[in-house]
């Protein structure tokens, strides 16, 4: 039996019954899912993603002080009163380690909450992209590769993404057990063939997507440089929906 292998384009394009019991990976790469990667690896000690602003606050509000940070941001920007914004490079060691961190973006907390159903939740992104395809060729049952998008439009940078783990996936699979059917598959296949060709023709599509175009406007460059970074890390963050909380 072949295990289905979707790919949603935008978190609006499945119901959210349609993940239960399967495997979800979050693609937020400009920029939520590269800063939690950031975070993790840099010894913060969980990610507590939130939907809203005021939720963060309360949720931070009972903890203790010294031990959470709040970060986000709102329209790309930092949120008043938080402590980080969305930056992936701000999530640095010294700030970080031993903290939690509650997390609220315009694109990124929304997906994870509309895929709460699934069996299990993976982080994924270029950082940490060949680690998320050996997690996900070891587990069983349906993948579904969510892209957050920027307020229900699709966005290429996630798409690529997507792409690159499907592809890579694809690639091991040499006993052809997953599925190739879905047509959002394929659109993400194609592009990711098509714009990763080279690594100038991958940072002019990275730029020029929407994500990209909104860092660019806002003077992120270095961010997008570090987005597009393939495989600095080997985890893969996993959120648990019983206790609210994203690890390594």
């Amino acid at each position: 039996m072949t295990r289905p292998l979707f790919v949603h384009l935008v978190p609006q394009l499945f119901d959210p019954e349609q993940v239960q019991g399967g495997v979800v990976v979050i693609l937020d790469i400009l920029r939520a899912s590269t800063t939690i990667i950031h975070a993790l690896e840099n010894g913060a000690q969980g990610v507590i993603p939130v939907a809203d602003v005021e939720q963060a606050r309360v949720v931070a509000s009972r903890l203790t002080p010294e031990q959470v940070l709040l970060g986000g941001e709102r329209d790309g920007l930092l949120i008043p009163g938080f402590d980080l914004d969305n930056n992936p490079l701000a999530y640095t060691r010294d700030v970080v380690a031993g903290k939690q961190i509650v997390f609220t973006t315009t694109n990124g907390t929304a997906a994870l909450e509309r895929a709460k159903a699934a069996r299990q939740i993976l982080i994924g992104a270029f950082v940490n992209l060949s680690a998320v395809v050996d997690k996900v060729y070891a587990t069983t049952g349906p993948v579904h590769l969510v892209c957050a998008g920027t307020r229900g439009k699709v966005t290429l940078e996630d798409a690529l993404c997507a792409g690159g783990i499907a592809w890579k996936l694809l690639e091991k699979d040499q006993q052809e057990l997953f599925d190739r059917t879905d047509d959002q598959l394929q659109l993400v296949l194609d592009s990711y063939r098509n714009r990763t060709k080279d690594s100038a023709t991958f940072r002019r599509a990275m730029r020029s997507s929407f994500g990209g175009r909104n860092c660019v406007r806002l003077g992120f460059d270095l961010q997008i440089d570090r987005a597009a970074t393939f495989d600095l890390f080997k985890s893969v963050p996993s959120f648990d929906a019983t206790t609210g909380i994203i690890t390594i």
